[in-house]
């Protein structure tokens, strides 16, 4: 194994313990709603929360890296996410447990753009795509291990050790962090952009908490609506600011000017938006729509990390042979009908089916990240890396926080509409087509990617211009 490769396999156990809380409380809801004394579909603000956390202090999380080294930066991410969980644990209220959701999500904040960033500089261009699928094997397995294991623990256990299991894992990570993760560090990382930081942060926080709410009895109609109001007014005096700002903005907006970033991000943000919502709509389904254990859906639900395990082996052949456009483009839309399929499972499936459909769309959905993933830095700089890893990570925890807040969105404007105020079997197939119409949306921006993009990580040679000259002598 070589360093690159032990760098990238030490950032994925932290990133293991941040997989695994993250699908043990999918499986784990209708048990907290149940002790919590709310509604389940209330309880998508543990998923928002944790994801704003993310989306708010990951721009932070490039500067920090710079300013202070990457792995102080990241050994300090593992504590605060390890705190964060043993408060989640000892959580009796709504509120304490969204609060202590947060700090998680201010955790995984560092620790997952600095992680990548880590991995990115520690190795060359040529390599990444296969560092990339190095980089998340073992964080694969979080999801694997997670809906069972969180099924197993609330039907036989407390969940509140669904959180706590993430102690262990946090003292191994941080021991390892101080030991081997290089100290990258920037020469002149620049001022903080405290303005910046201010005007997202509000902008973000409004627009997802505005729409996680919306709908909500427990909050005002007009609270909703001027929590969207604030967000869309400071998001838009963001950009104003990042456009005009002559210093170094805390999410560089200029970066979009390289396609294949743009294609990376912009696309792999409606993708997640699909993508994000089945951790939270999944279980429910099977819960409460199917009678399904928490365990029996725990059981059912790891075929789709099973298949994104598979994948990671046959990624960079697969890239390196076809180039990462035909791979998006087709991928994609296999990927977006997967998600559309998984609504179909209300009309009484045989288990074995949701496992080979589930197994399936893991792989196909795995790939396509891996994709997005490696194409997004493909003709980025190296002094701007750091950069690109903020903008892209701000946009995909953003992403999945936006796909759990448009999944209940659609599920309360159904259930308004029945006589007795429930969820009908037929709501959540109406749910899931919806978000694998969304998902497909993106399609339209990698076809018009050029075909050699990203060739320098592909390994796939550029094909010089059609009008170009390669003769001997030629200009």
């Amino acid at each position: 194994m070589t360093r690159p490769q032990f760098t990238a396999l030490i950032v994925a156990s932290a990133l293991f313990m941040e997989q695994v809380d993250a699908t043990v409380i999918a499986t784990a809801l209708p048990a907290i709603a149940v002790d919590l004394s709310v509604d389940p579909i209330a309880l998508k603000l543990a998923f928002t929360s944790y994801l704003l956390g993310l989306a708010i202090f990951i721009p932070a999380s490039g500067w920090a890296a710079d300013r202070f080294g990457a792995r102080a930066v990241f050994s300090l991410a593992i504590v605060v996410f390890t705190i964060g969980s043993i408060c989640s644990g000892f959580s009796s209220t709504l509120e304490q447990f969204v609060a202590a959701r947060v700090l998680q999500g201010v955790g995984g904040a560092m620790m997952t753009p600095v992680g990548r960033l880590v991995v990115i500089r520690s190795a060359p261009r040529s390599e990444l795509v296969s560092l990339m699928a190095w980089l998340t094997v073992p964080s694969l397995l979080g999801p694997m291990m997670g809906p069972p294991l969180g099924g197993f623990i609330v039907t036989f256990f407390d969940w509140r050790w669904i959180f706590w299991i993430n102690v262990p894992v946090g003292i191994v990570g941080f021991i390892l962090a101080r030991l081997f993760v290089p100290d990258f560090r920037a020469e002149d990382p620049g001022r903080f952009d405290a303005l910046g930081f201010v005007l997202l942060g509000t902008g973000l926080s409004g627009l997802v908490f505005g729409l996680s709410v919306f709908g909500q009895a427990f909050v005002p109609f007009w609270v909703s609506l001027a929590l969207l109001a604030a967000g869309a007014v400071c998001t838009t005096l963001y950009v104003a600011h990042a456009r005009r700002s002559t210093s170094r903005p805390l999410l560089d907006l200029a970066l979009f000017k390289y396609r294949t970033l743009f294609t990376g991000v912009v696309g792999g943000f409606l993708f997640r938006i699909g993508i994000g919502a089945l951790p939270f709509l999944l279980p429910l389904m099977l819960q409460l729509g199917l009678g399904l254990t928490a365990f029996e859906t725990g059981m059912l639900t790891f075929a789709g990390a099973g298949g994104a395990l598979l994948m990671k082996f046959t990624a960079a052949p697969i890239v390196r042979r076809v180039g990462f456009k035909p791979v998006l483009v087709v991928n994609g839309v296999l990927s977006a009908g997967f998600i559309a399929v998984t609504g179909l499972f209300i009309y009484g499936v045989p288990h074995y089916v949701i496992v080979v459909v589930l197994l399936t769309a893991g792989f196909f959905r795995s790939l396509q990240f891996t994709c997005l993933n490696a194409l997004t830095y493909a003709d980025v700089p190296d002094d701007q890396t750091s950069r690109a890893t903020s903008l892209s990570s701000v946009s995909q925890q953003l992403a999945l926080s936006t796909g759990v807040a448009v999944a209940a969105f659609i599920l309360e404007v159904l259930r308004s509409q029945s006589g007795d105020h429930s969820i009908a079997l037929t709501d959540y197939l109406t749910a899931f087509l919806i978000l694998g119409a969304i998902s497909l949306v993106p399609v339209l921006t990698y076809l018009r990617l050029p075909a050699d993009a990203g060739a320098s990580m592909s390994g796939r040679r550029r094909r010089p211009p059609a009008d170009s000259d390669t003769s001997e002598g030629g200009a």
